[in-house]
């Protein structure tokens, strides 16, 4: 389990539930709140924050403010797992918060090319069908 947590520029009732409708609907999600006063989506489940985030773009701005582990009664379980897998090594959660937020960077760069400006102008000495008015 992730815990996701977004800060939003949420403005209106309307586009809240636009947002919570577009997270809700994407798969691996569990849960969502949202705080109006200070302006924080929680997202809590198994999606790539990426694809989130990417969904959430198209109807406000989106910056990601922490993404971790949620808190869970599951320790016992946890524990069972690394005493099974115990080689594995496991990174530090800033480091792999550092890599989600440079694949994030790149992945939104991409996106946002500059599109070049074509210019066209005509001669009116060559377009027969002008008209100048003098």
């Amino acid at each position: 389990m992730v815990k996701l947590v977004l800060k939003v520029e949420l403005y209106d009732n309307k586009v809240k539930t636009k947002a919570m409708k577009a997270v809700s609907g994407l798969s691996g999600v569990e849960s969502v709140s949202v705080d109006m006063k200070d302006l924080k989506m929680t997202i809590i489940g198994e999606a790539d924050p990426v694809t989130v985030v990417g969904k959430l773009r198209k109807l406000c701005h989106v910056e990601i403010v922490s993404v971790g582990p949620a808190k869970e009664e599951k320790k016992e379980e946890a524990k069972k797992e690394e005493k099974k897998g115990g080689e594995e090594k496991k990174k530090d959660p800033k480091e792999e918060m550092a890599d989600l937020i440079k694949a994030y960077e790149q992945y939104y760069n991409q996106t946002r090319q500059p599109y070049p400006y074509h210019y066209y102008y005509r001669v009116v000495e060559e377009d027969p069908n002008s008209c100048v008015i003098i």
